[in-house]
């Protein structure tokens, strides 16, 4: 394209867009997050109108009726992925910005293909003669708005029909899911010029590059019902969605947009980093892509990781790390351009910028984790690979996923480089097998797994502790049985009880199960499948026969503690996200009656100012004393309320919204009844389990009482020692400590007077050896320090000599070996030092001039210091 505009930056595209659809009337709508806050069933966002679904479904009414904003997409795990792309062709990202503009209701058709025509061509000044538009083949609305308003020949108005294989699967139908709302789209395209390969679309070379797709115009306008069949939408709406690096390509004059500006920066950044001074080296465009992506990961809460979406963000920096790799960078280079990607898209994304120095440190230390092994991995890929195989066998590629945390795509993607293909069968063959053996291992008290058949059992224990029920089952090792008797173990399932089984970090409840002459101690109680709860114990008393009644009663006391940490969790949560960041997300927990555990994405120690600060919130929503309020909805109502859901959870139709003071959460847990209930809260300690994951132990009620009761007994006993009230302990303290601190130095300062004297003594001791006054004698009381001071004396004084001092505490063994300036080109004491060293069980060095050393069996220092004379004998 031959134009005179100057090329314009991606940063003013996005301004341009922006204002562009704001004069048009749309609310200028933020970001949203990588991680969708409203589809637990969609990984990333990967398109603008995620954030919008709700909207789109009638479950959420927004005060705008039209909206614009660039969105910030991922498309790099599950359905959507074009990871293995990345670096192989001139369009694929990982990361992308998605230009979009949406009507709810509002305008339709004509309005949006008028407004997407004048700003591609008045405003960003495109050639009206190299756009083309594709329309449904039945949408003759549309095809008239673009050949009657438009103004656009026919020719260059393609209609496309139903290319995918039934009724409305076309390339230009947009569905929304197999029923729902849907509709006709239009597309735009830019022709790159005959000089480049490919065709229009719609024609057997259409996957060329000379015709490019920019803009996408969906009208949903119609509801598809189950039998194929559709009715029109009370309110049509729009949905655009313009990739912004294509456009960027376009209007900078560059055919890849791996060209445009920001690549451009990104590029040499990566370049810089590894040391690549080749910059049309397609490593630095997977390092440069790689970069934005697992960048906005970890700001929208995305910690490396082995599941999930940490495991996506985890895939995509080893590969970026690997390409690193292979271009000759051995150490951590990846956090670097950081600073470099906030300097180009701070601006747009303040978020991004915010969390700078936590996403620097968060990429760091996973490269630092992962170059502990990649050379190791890469090593036994090329030793695998060294005869020419073309296949890589999938126990090889299974080994590199487990031990050294290659990813199969990774191992692919090295492959895929030297034209081989990799045994994807036998890896999921191997990785199977592990699972089973993990499931094998993992089974509860059972030597195989309990098969149960019969109906659900109900759950009463959110509104009891006690219940009268009757036997369904019982099992004994595994195994379906008649009768449990006394003596015993096994497990008893009900049909209703009002037990918890162990579920969402909540232990299971304890408790017995009664009846005439029957008792049955329950231990545990666990899910034997979704909605059947089975109680493991031991009979105690007497026999149970399936068909009996019994009472289900749960260990009020246990119970009652375990919902105390539980609820305050929910509370916990909340102040962490507060106090710390949005981006904390929980990782993991378990509650039970002693703590709660809470493991979390933060890639930093908690300080202790921040503790004090959560311990505050937390205790003021307790002193609040608000009800507790459980309600149980559709999932999309549940959305709707705001309540935080754990991304990767599976949710079911129906779920449990839980209010704790102000926080609110999905949970199937048992909780107090109001804050106050819990009484007291107390961390007792905080720390790292994994990279970007920290973990909190907290506790409540009567254990906090217990606790803090503890710590001031500890005191009481303290401020006794010190002969000072609690009060002063910490200046009483502080004057204990500066005495010990004199003391110290005087002690030192009267050890280097003992061997100081020591030493006038010992220079009678030193024998002549071909002109060199050779000495080795143990010093009484001396330390390291004391032992080079001396020996530093002795040089002084001995002029010529070589020497070896010893000092011990115990059974250990201090050595010390000097050689003056004139004798070291006969002499090491290096050398020396490790002689004598080896004899008491230890080794050392150090230079020429001076060496220290260390043993542990000070019963051999003797005969040691005895054998220097003829070990130097034999050198001068």
């Amino acid at each position: 394209m031959k134009t005179n505009r100057p090329p314009i930056s991606v940063a003013e595209i996005r301004k341009t867009f922006l204002d562009f659809f704001e004069s048009k009337g749309h609310a200028v709508v933020q970001s949203s997050p990588l991680v969708p806050g409203n589809d637990p069933t969609l990984m990333f966002t990967n398109s603008g109108m995620v954030q919008f679904k709700d909207v789109f479904l009638g479950t959420d009414k927004r005060p705008y009726v039209r909206a614009t904003s660039v969105q910030a997409c991922l498309r790099a795990g599950g359905k959507h992925n074009d990871l293995e792309n990345v670096g192989y062709t001139a369009r694929h990202h990982t990361f992308f910005e998605m230009l979009g503009n949406w009507s709810f209701g509002d305008y339709f058709k004509r309005e949006s293909i008028e407004w997407g025509w004048e700003l591609l061509t008045k405003v960003f000044g495109l050639p009206a003669e190299r756009l083309l538009a594709t329309v449904y083949a039945e949408d003759d609305e549309a095809y008239g708005i673009w050949t009657e308003i438009i103004g656009l020949p026919p020719e260059r108005v393609i209609r496309i029909g139903d290319n995918k294989g039934g009724r409305y699967k076309s390339d230009n139908f947009w569905m929304m899911a197999d029923t729902g709302p849907c509709g006709p789209c239009s597309e735009i395209f830019y022709d790159h010029g005959p000089e480049i390969p490919g065709g229009p679309p719609g024609s057997p070379d259409e996957d060329g590059d000379r015709f490019i797709e920019i803009w996408n115009h969906v009208f949903m306008q119609f509801e598809m019902h189950d039998d194929g069949s559709l009715t029109p939408l009370p309110a049509p709406c729009v949905d655009t969605g313009m990739g912004l690096e294509r456009l960027a390509a376009i209007l900078q004059h560059v055919h890849s947009n791996y060209e445009i500006d920001l690549f451009d920066a990104l590029i040499k950044s990566a370049a810089r980093a590894t040391g690549c001074e080749d910059l049309t080296n397609p490593s630095l465009k997977v390092i440069a892509d790689h970069a934005r992506a697992t960048a906005f990961l970890v700001s929208d809460g995305v910690i490396p990781s082995n599941e999930g979406r940490g495991y996506v963000q985890r895939r995509i920096i080893r590969r970026a790390i690997r390409h690193g790799y292979k271009l000759g960078q051995k150490k951590p280079f990846f956090h670097k351009l950081v600073p470099d990607l906030v300097q180009l898209m701070g601006e747009a994304y303040p978020r991004l910028a915010a969390d700078e120095q936590r996403v620097g440190e968060v990429l760091k230390a996973e490269e630092e984790r992962f170059f502990e092994t990649l050379a190791n991995g890469m090593e036994i890929l090329d030793v695998a690979l060294a005869n020419g195989q073309k296949s890589l066998p999938g126990e090889v590629a299974f080994k590199l996923h487990d031990t050294y945390g290659f990813p199969l795509d990774l191992t692919q993607d090295v492959c895929r480089e030297r034209d081989v293909t990799v045994d994807v069968a036998g890896f999921d063959a191997a990785m199977e097998r592990q699972k089973a053996a993990g499931r094998a291992a993992g089974k509860f008290k059972m030597d195989k797994a309990v098969e149960y058949s019969g109906t659900s059992n109900a759950f009463t224990g959110y509104d009891e502790l006690s219940h009268s029920s009757k036997i369904v089952a019982l099992y004994v090792d595994g195994t379906p049985a008649n009768e449990l008797k006394e003596g015993q173990s096994g497990i008893v399932v009900l049909d209703s009880t009002p037990f918890y089984a162990e579920s969402g970090g909540q232990v299971g409840d304890q408790g017995v199960l009664v009846g005439e002459g029957v008792e049955f101690g329950v231990q545990d109680t666990l899910k034997i499948r979704a909605d059947v709860y089975g109680h493991h114990g031991v009979m105690t008393q007497g026999a149970l026969k399936v068909g009996d009644a019994i009472d289900a009663r749960v260990d009020e006391q246990r119970r009652a503690s375990t919902m105390r940490n539980h609820s305050v969790t929910h509370l916990m949560h909340k102040a962490l996200r507060e106090v710390l960041g949005a981006h904390v997300q929980q990782k993991g927990s378990l509650v039970d009656a002693d703590k709660t555990r809470f493991d979390f994405a933060h890639n930093s120690a908690v300080t202790p100012e921040q503790v004090v600060e959560i311990e505050r919130r937390v205790n003021e929503e307790i002193l609040a004393n608000a009800a507790t309020q459980a309600r149980v909805m559709d999932i999309e109502s549940a959305q709707k309320t705001g309540a935080m859901m754990l991304f990767g959870e599976k949710y079911g139709e129906s779920v449990r919204v839980l209010d704790i003071g102000s926080s609110r959460e999905l949970c199937g847990g048992t909780h107090v009844a109001r804050t106050g209930d819990i009484g007291l809260f107390k961390i007792v300690s905080e720390g790292g389990v994994a990279a970007g994951v920290r973990r909190i132990e907290a506790i409540t009620g009567a254990n906090a009482l217990a606790y803090l009761q503890g710590l001031e007994s500890t005191l009481q006993s303290v401020a006794a020692t010190l002969k000072a009230p609690p009060s002063e302990v910490q200046g009483r303290l502080g004057q204990v400590l500066d005495q010990v601190k004199a003391l110290e130095k005087e002690i030192s300062q009267l050890k280097g007077k003992l061997a100081s004297s020591q030493g006038d003594e010992l220079l009678t001791q030193a024998v002549d050896i071909n002109g060199i006054k050779v000495l080795a004698a143990k010093l009484e009381g001396a330390d390291a320090k004391t032992l080079r001071e001396t020996m530093d004396k002795l040089k002084d004084k001995l002029k010529s000599a070589v020497i070896v001092l010893a000092a011990v505490d115990g059974t250990k063994v201090q050595l010390a070996a000097g050689v003056t300036a004139d004798s070291v080109g006969k002499v090491k004491a290096g050398e020396l030092v490790n002689f004598v060293a080896q004899q008491v069980g230890g080794k050392g060095g150090g230079k020429p001039d001076m060496a220290m050393a260390g043993g542990t069996d000070a019963s051999g220092l003797p005969q040691a210091l005895q054998s220097v004379q003829g070990w130097v004998a034999e050198r001068v």
